[in-house]
């Protein structure tokens, strides 16, 4: 029979590993009701043996206290806003820019799609998740930690020691068949539905109650690491984050050309309609 320290770090490790297996792979290994009973059975555990206490276990996603002021923080690194462009001449003159002041033609481009949700900043430090602040004004956002965690795509504690300091941009999502989903029980209740997916995911990170945001379908795609990392390239950071537990949009594609971009937008133009999210 196992000590109670290593029993619960075991489960805490299977937790994990289930988690990722459902919400980030969609590849689930075990029942909801296995996962349930292995929950209920952590809970117990350190019930019982409240020593081993750590706020990034499976049970504490879900907090037990209401959030009343959300804190305003400073980013370590600004959250810069996108710039539009709307036609092949408006990419061939920002490359011709770009070779200008890179002082080289050899260039290659990450492109991906832009997704319609709530722009989220996360921190981690020894490989365990410190903190998530929105957005804001690219310079001060709202510490939302405490809904955050409450999605089950974004890890605690990240799957490998690779890297463990670092911060990682993404967008919290609201797909639309739970979208829709939450608009029927709101109709069956004589309730106004709500707007749109984007301000509905942006509008939930604000609840007090961690509770009913862990009741919301929310997910989150992250596409930007930033801070001292031991990447060369976006597409190579974006590689190794999904082998840290992040889960990474699969539409990227790395192009060579301003001609390639075109062929990657006129695809995904028409594509995206088929996703099972909004992208803007």
């Amino acid at each position: 029979m196992p000590s109670p320290k290593k029993h619960i770090d075991q489960l805490r490790k299977e937790l994990r590993e289930h988690n990722y297996n459902y919400y980030v792979l969609d590849d689930p290994t075990i029942s909801d009701y296995e996962f349930d009973l292995k929950l209920k059975e952590l809970e117990k555990l350190e019930t019982q043996h409240p020593e081993f206490f750590d706020e990034n276990s499976p049970t504490q996603r879900v907090g037990g206290q209401i959030t009343k002021d959300f804190k305003t923080v400073s980013h370590k690194n600004r959250m810069h806003s996108l710039d539009n462009s709307y036609s092949k001449e408006d990419l061939l003159d920002w490359e011709k820019r770009l070779h200008k002041f890179l002082g080289t033609s050899d260039i290659q481009y990450t492109c991906e799609l832009k997704y319609d949700g709530a722009s989220i900043n996360l921190t981690y430090e020894n490989g365990l998740l410190k903190s998530a602040v929105t957005r804001g004004d690219g310079f001060q956002g709202d510490d939302v930690t405490t809904n955050i965690k409450t999605i089950r795509s974004i890890p605690l504690k990240l799957k490998s020691d690779s890297i463990t300091d670092f911060e990682i941009r993404g967008e919290i999502i609201l797909p639309l068949d739970g979208f829709n989903k939450m608009n029927e029980e709101r109709i069956e209740m004589g309730e106004d539905p709500y707007k749109n997916p984007r301000n509905t995911a942006s509008g939930s990170l604000k609840l007090q109650d961690s509770a009913e945001v862990a009741r919301r379908p929310l997910d989150c795609l992250l596409y930007h690491m930033v801070g001292k990392i031991p990447y060369q390239t976006h597409f190579e950071s974006l590689q190794n984050a999904r082998d840290l537990g992040f889960k990474v949009p699969e539409a990227i594609q790395v192009c060579n050309s301003v001609d390639e971009i075109l062929k990657f937008i006129n695809y995904w133009d028409l594509a995206r309609h088929d996703l099972p999210y909004e992208t803007d």
